[in-house]
């Protein structure tokens, strides 16, 4: 009988490639639509597999982030725990919702991520809001979550993740 591997390495795959979306470079005008990849993947597995991605995932993601990003280091770790926490809470209904519902959800959850962020980031003074439209991310990433959540569904099954 032949031993199932818990595929650890597909998550973190997934992880790296939307770290490395993270960091393409986006022409000035459209940064502010750029989707939020790591907080997207990190709701997609923390709703698949709520025992084995959860806050502590979230925590290291977040400083990986901050590491990227040349924040200060726990602002993207903080947000992310929240976002994971949240997650976990609701995940049983989350699996439930229609793609439409869930990406209502995913608009909140990354909405809350940016501005937990943009707010920590006035407050240690590492910027000044002038406008809003850095929420357009969070438009634009529930404009994409139904795919994504797809996808990452399909190397979920074909990979056997559990």
């Amino acid at each position: 009988m032949q031993k199932k591997t818990n595929a650890t390495w597909v998550i973190v795959l997934s992880f790296f490639i939307a770290y490395l979306l993270a960091i393409v470079p986006f022409p000035a005008w459209a940064m502010n639509y750029r989707p939020e990849w790591i907080p997207m993947v990190m709701i997609y597995w923390s709703m698949a597999l709520p025992y084995r991605i959860g806050i502590g995932w979230a925590f290291v993601l977040g400083l990986f982030l901050d590491i990227l990003e040349g924040s200060i280091l726990g602002l993207n770790a903080m947000a992310l725990v929240i976002i994971a926490y949240v997650t976990l809470s609701v995940h049983q209904r989350l699996r439930m919702f229609s793609s439409v519902q869930q990406a209502g959800l995913v608009l909140t959850l990354v909405g809350l991520n940016l501005l937990i962020c943009n707010w920590l980031q006035i407050v240690t003074g590492q910027s000044v809001a002038s406008n809003m439209m850095f929420l357009m991310a969070a438009l634009t990433s529930a404009v994409i979550w139904p795919s994504i959540f797809q996808l990452l569904r399909q190397t979920r099954r074909s990979f056997d993740v559990r």
